[in-house]
């Protein structure tokens, strides 16, 4: 079991973490916001939170999800952060949204990283790609700017806007774009014969496809990965899943991966984290990835 965090951001950084909070920089703006797994004691003192946070947000008391951002005077709602390393450049929007999110997760990076590596090495031409869940994109940005021909999944017709403004702003085009339910668009590909190279899943805890199909991770994610199973090219492959869910260890998902999967080579699996100035490590999720190469 791994413990994975990125390492080569320069545009963002966590500064702090605690009482249920987290303090940021995105370039050159310092945002608070709520973290649930933050449950110890901030390192700095709250009235430095106060100071240094240009954006803070404020929960709906009416709502568990929602809230409003109390911004400074001149902070901007809508700016651009860039990634680079190895062979990614990629310019990313930050917006400053009514669910707490600004359009990156940034200790995916680790993640992206690893997609910049392992698509270069497979033996394949221009291997296919496909991103489930692919919220604003900086995997399938990621993924496009190996050469790969990507394909970009996601139930909500906004984010994948944000999407395609990430990847304009990256100056890479011709990603696939799919507005749709993950899971029937997976079985739809199962019917047709179809194989990727590449898989990516990032599936919420809960989620809603674009007519109401209802999305439970406990309850679909099973299915999900069976129906992955037979989508994935047999002889040069690389597989990825992130799951952001307070209820759900690495060690499930590699029950799951292992049950659904028959062969998954150079295995990596744990937790994604973040760690602040003090050196606390903010856990972000579980991942499971493999490659053939």
């Amino acid at each position: 079991m791994q413990l994975l965090t990125p390492l080569h951001w320069q545009e963002y950084e966590l500064i702090d973490s605690g009482n249920f909070e987290k303090l940021e920089r995105f370039g050159t703006h310092i945002l608070a916001r709520p973290e649930p797994q933050a449950i110890w004691d901030k390192g700095l003192p709250e009235a430095q939170w106060q100071q240094m946070a240009r954006a803070v947000f404020k929960r709906d008391k009416n709502s568990p999800e929602r809230g409003e951002w109390l911004l400074q005077p001149n902070t901007p709602e809508k700016w651009w952060l860039n990634y680079r390393h190895g062979g990614l450049n990629l310019s990313l929007k930050c917006s400053l949204t009514a669910f707490k999110h600004v359009g990156i997760f940034p200790e995916q990076a680790a993640n992206w990283d690893y997609l910049d590596q392992k698509l270069r090495q497979l033996p394949v031409e221009k291997p296919t790609v496909l991103n489930l869940f692919a919220y604003t994109g900086a995997a399938s940005v990621a993924a496009r700017q190996t050469g790969a021909d990507v394909t970009h999944v996601d139930a909500v017709k906004q984010v994948v806007t944000w999407s395609r403004e990430n990847m304009e702003a990256s100056s890479t085009a011709n990603i696939r774009w799919v507005v749709e339910d993950a899971l029937k668009f997976v079985k739809r590909e199962v019917k047709r014969g179809k194989t990727y190279n590449c898989l990516i899943l990032d599936p919420p805890a809960y989620g809603r496809g674009p007519e109401g199909e209802k999305w439970v991770l406990e309850e679909h994610l099973n299915e999900l990965l069976k129906n992955c199973a037979q989508l994935l090219d047999p002889a040069h492959f690389v597989f990825i899943i992130n799951l952001y869910s307070m209820g759900f260890s690495a060690l499930i998902v590699e029950n799951l991966v292992k049950n659904c999967f028959e062969a998954a080579p150079n295995a990596e699996f744990g937790e994604l984290y973040l760690a602040d100035a003090a050196h606390k490590k903010l856990p972000l999720g579980v991942f499971y990835r493999f490659a053939s190469v």
